[in-house]
């Protein structure tokens, strides 16, 4: 045992435990860091037939602005690891491909049909893997809580999409858009991906479980019943306000005009 103590004082012999320490801890995060991405960027339902066919499509109409390997580029960022919910979001609201740089990329009649859509979506996860696209199941309102979902829209989205989704405008030029169209998957990926000026509500920061109460109010709230009559677009008191005071002001232009003209009558007699 003496010759192992002797080696033991060897200063080699502390440098070759570090560095066996230092692999051994770079193999245990490489398997684990590994196994998670080929997970991620692996989607069983997805033939190499259809990412072929996406990477066709996303030549065509896309690689002029996001670059040939979607690398990104002076006037479009990397697609990289935006994952397929990202790509089916943008696309089928019609924002991509865009026709137009501007402040705020608008929604349009979509430009691919689901099947095209959901190609190009499997080839740019197949890149690097990111957040997919949500199953039926998970988007599904069945079982959600309503309640709870106002009162979480209430706190994370209404400063900007209004109290009931009608959306509002935003700074330099951009604006929240209106939630009274969008179907539930696109909403779930919206909340996933965080497009335009909207933050990335992962599922650390909203459950999967709460991002479905959302959801389930966003809809329920579309159904709601206007006692007044009129919703004025349900932007809040400034709409109505300005509503009031512009028929204020119609109905003092016509007072005075009425006022004006039974004056001169009364001259001309």
């Amino acid at each position: 045992m003496s010759w192992i103590t002797a080696k033991r004082r060897r200063p080699v012999a502390n440098y070759a435990v570090v560095l066996l320490g230092l692999i051994l801890v770079g193999a245990i995060y490489a398997t684990i860091t590994g196994s998670g991405e080929s997970a991620a960027s692996t989607n069983p339902t997805t033939s190499q037939a259809e990412i072929a066919k996406g990477q066709q499509i996303f030549l065509q109409t896309c690689a002029t602005c996001h670059g040939l390997q979607a690398q990104g580029t002076a006037v479009a960022p990397s697609l990289i690891g935006v994952g397929s919910a990202a790509v089916d979001f943008q696309v089928s609201t019609g924002r991509m491909p865009l026709k137009a740089t501007d402040a705020e990329a608008p929604t349009k009649p979509r430009q691919l049909d689901p099947a095209e859509t959901k190609a190009v979506a499997a080839y740019i996860e197949s890149l690097a893997g990111g957040p997919a696209i949500p199953t039926p199941a998970e988007v599904s309102s069945s079982g959600a809580d309503v309640a709870l979902g106002q009162e979480l829209f209430t706190a994370d989205c209404a400063q900007c999409h209004n109290f009931d989704g009608a959306g509002g405008a935003l700074t330099y030029g951009k604006y929240a858009a209106a939630l009274n169209q969008a179907t539930p998957t696109q909403l779930y990926e919206a909340m996933l991906t965080g497009p335009e000026a909207m933050p990335v509500f992962n599922d650390t920061t909203i459950t999967p479980d709460q991002k479905r109460d959302i959801i389930a109010y966003v809809v329920d709230s579309r159904d709601t019943p206007n006692p007044g009559g009129f919703s004025l677009g349900r932007v809040g008191p400034v709409t109505e306000g300005l509503v009031a005071f512009l028929g204020l002001l119609f109905f003092m232009v016509l007072a005075a005009m009425w006022i004006t003209a039974k004056h001169r009558k009364s001259a001309d007699e």
